[in-house]
């Protein structure tokens, strides 16, 4: 099963985000956990593409594309920006007490998509930043 979805590069269009893949998950029968999860994982990596990676430039795109068997979900995330987005997706066990005690906010997102999805990559293809996300279904 699979579903293609293009968006704007708005944070208005999160909500369609996360609504279109918790209804795409919910059709292949997964458990509200690991919906809720994976929703998690894709907003957050579509809103860095929107906020860091394009400026929040409503005439730029991404498009979406999931793809779901009985073993395996994998989500490509493609930019069509001007520039290549490529953040850390090595993230370091934060300090959690460090981290409050210095009032940080942000930052956290990459760190909580490694830990939920079980592979996190971003390369170039044709010139555009693809970020592909793939968790093993058990």
């Amino acid at each position: 099963m699979t579903s293609h979805l293009r968006i704007q590069c708005s944070r208005k269009n999160l909500q369609e985000v996360r609504d279109f893949v918790r209804a795409f998950l919910l059709a292949g029968r997964r458990s509200e956990v690991l919906v809720n999860q994976i929703v998690l994982a894709v907003d957050e990596v579509v809103a860095n593409f929107i906020i860091h990676g394009n400026g929040e430039n409503a005439e730029q795109f991404l498009d979406l594309v999931l793809a779901l068997t009985e073993q395996r979900l994998d989500v490509e995330i493609e930019d069509h920006g001007h520039t290549i987005f490529a953040p850390s997706v090595v993230a370091p066990d934060p300090d959690m007490r460090e981290y409050i005690r210095q009032g940080r906010k942000g930052g956290m997102g990459m760190a909580l998509v490694s830990r939920i999805m079980d592979q996190v990559e971003f390369f170039e293809r044709n010139a555009h930043t693809v970020c592909h996300l793939s968790k093993a279904l058990g």
